[in-house]
């Protein structure tokens, strides 16, 4: 199976100007088939509940489906909070909070390990995407 990388967007405007793909092609590898879902604060809250048992509107969520096959969720209501809040651009909270989410879907949990590969993987985004 090659790379396979599908976007569904349930949102009005644009998506942030984040290499998605490169970046989930990158962490997970040459045969992995992911889908990323930008949706909004009902969606995400009403899937949190569903699979999590959690009652609040996440700002990511990942599902690993098999070994080589997952999908992401980004709330973009809360992701463009986050970023005003953090006082970062909406694209470097987005590509932040994919880069965590395909690193769960790679396997990791919070931590220290985590936290490195986030930082490496949010530097090669910010220089490719001061470049452009």
């Amino acid at each position: 199976m090659a790379f396979e990388f599908n976007v569904h967007k349930t949102t009005r405007g644009p998506l942030p100007r984040v290499p998605f793909g490169t970046l989930a092609k990158k962490i997970l590898g040459e045969h992995y088939s992911l889908s990323l879902v930008v949706c909004g604060d009902s969606l995400a809250t009403a899937l949190n509940k569903k699979y999590r048992k959690k009652s609040y509107s996440p700002n990511v969520l990942s599902f690993p489906y098999a070994k080589d096959e997952g999908e992401i969720l980004l709330n973009l209501q809360k992701t463009k909070r986050e970023a005003r809040e953090f006082n970062v651009s909406l694209n470097e909270r987005a590509a932040f909070l994919f880069i965590h989410a395909c690193l769960h879907l790679k396997g990791h949990a919070h931590g220290k390990k985590m936290d490195q590969l986030e930082a490496k993987y949010l530097k090669i985004f910010s220089r490719n995407s001061s470049r452009a």
